[in-house]
């Protein structure tokens, strides 16, 4: 039995779940999610908790049991705390610049890199190197801090590139001189 499977969804006060068929919607005080869930698993709501159970015990409905609950919960967690990571430039002359719907990277390239801004995240600039993306979609957070990060990670020699907070870098040695 998956463990994560088997826990159940606590619901907070603020939160309100609909199911509808396989369709769940969920609403809270930052927002609404919608997700359309796969059919190998059932949804029972019971004294403020979601139960997630399998329908049989096929190797499939075992693999997405877990998956779909964590999924929920994701929502669940979102719609009532919000989401957040936090990115850092570090190199000399890297630089993050919010610019209404854009977001404006200087990271050591002859040019700006530029990213469009999707309306469900909102970014807070906290310094020049620094900026948190935040929002209600764990994945679509996770997801667009991930193309940034890819605009120019790390390198393990001098450490220059952009990470996430709390990250770390393992450093190689560099040639050694005669």
């Amino acid at each position: 039995m998956s463990r994560v499977g088997k826990k159940a969804i606590v619901i907070p006060k603020e939160v309100n779940i609909v199911v509808q068929g396989q369709k769940v919607n969920v609403k809270g005080k930052f927002g609404q999610l919608e997700r359309e869930i796969i059919q190998v698993v059932n949804l029972n709501i019971e004294n403020e908790k979601l139960f997630v159970t399998r329908i049989n015990e096929e190797k499939r409905t075992r693999e997405y049991h877990g998956l779909v609950r964590s999924l929920i919960q994701n929502m669940v967690t979102g719609v009532s705390q919000k989401f957040s990571k936090v990115l850092i430039a570090e190199g000399v002359g890297y630089k993050f610049q919010v610019e209404k719907t854009k977001l404006v990277l200087n990271v050591g390239f002859t040019h700006p890199v530029e990213f469009e801004i999707p309306k469900e995240i909102s970014i807070k600039a906290e310094g020049p190197t620094k900026i948190e993306i935040s929002g209600i979609d764990k994945e679509l957070i996770g997801f667009f801090a991930a193309k940034i990060r890819d605009i120019r990670p790390p390198e393990p020699y001098k450490g220059k590139g952009i990470m996430y907070q709390g990250e770390k870098i393992i450093r190689k040695a560099g040639k050694t001189g005669k």
